[in-house]
């Protein structure tokens, strides 16, 4: 498959999945269940931490995440105290338990507090350093900057450490691209030229029998490396092929 070929093809998948229908049964749904900024943003982060296994449980545990939160996630929090918290003390998903889930609420009450939100951190890290990998580990900083438990900080990528920080650049990609159907396009500090491809085993294999990829591990280099190959084909919006790439690998692969 020629250069064009290829871009073709990928343009294609992406157009079929950047749809309405494919919020339905994407994590991405919880937060399009709201409309006010600070509720999306903040049930954005919160589910993306989540958004590892089967679809329908992390569907299912948003969902819980969200009722415990009064379906109100910025006043929640805002008016949060120890009392409430305690309703959290059973919140678990998988190895993110009940002092990962208190941790996340306080350090986002701080942030909101304090620091003018998640688009604030982000935005400045983003600024300070000029690429996704300097805000992300900016974020990490900020983020755990609060003491929490040592567990609690393998619940958010690492890039020093070469992570792929998949569920963090879906994040960014929900709160930075603006294509009013998928992402929210509420950001506008962080151009969308710069967001780099959610990489996990499904966008991985796909990229790997495209050719896309050569690296056998997904890592952050491999992430730079597929990333800079859809720069070659979409340069103002690379992110828009993780839909072909996560379409491809969970859906088609299905009906083989």
């Amino acid at each position: 498959m020629t250069n064009e070929e290829l871009k073709s093809f990928l343009d294609d998948k992406a157009a079929f999945y950047n749809e309405k229908w494919f919020v339905l049964e994407d994590p991405v749904s919880i937060p399009h269940r709201f409309t006010k900024k600070e509720d999306i943003e903040i049930i954005a982060f919160l589910t993306a931490t989540l958004a590892w296994g089967q679809r329908k449980m992390i569907l299912k545990k948003c969902a819980e995440l969200v009722s415990l939160m009064d379906n109100s996630p910025h006043e929640f929090l805002m008016q949060i105290d120890d009392s409430q918290l305690m309703r959290f003390n059973k919140f678990v998903y998988r190895t993110f338990n009940a002092s990962d889930t208190l941790y996340f609420l306080s350090a986002l009450k701080e942030i909101y507090t304090h620091s003018g939100g998640l688009e604030s951190i982000f935005t400045d890290g983003y600024k300070k350093h000029g690429h996704i990998k300097g805000a992300l580990e900016y974020f990490r900083d900020v983020f755990l900057s609060f003491h929490p438990l040592p567990r609690t900080g393998k619940h958010v990528a690492n890039t020093t450490k070469d992570a792929s920080a998949k569920r963090l650049n879906m994040f960014l990609r929900w709160m930075v691209r603006d294509d009013g159907i998928v992402d929210f396009g509420l950001w506008k500090g962080i151009p969308k030229s710069a967001l780099m491809i959610p990489l996990d085993v499904h966008v991985g294999n796909v990229a790997r029998d495209l050719g896309m990829l050569h690296r056998k591990q997904n890592d952050w280099q491999s992430v730079e490396e597929l990333t800079e190959q859809l720069r070659q084909f979409r340069p103002q919006d690379p992110a828009y092929y993780d839909f072909a790439l996560f379409g491809l690998g969970v859906y088609e692969s299905q009906k083989k």
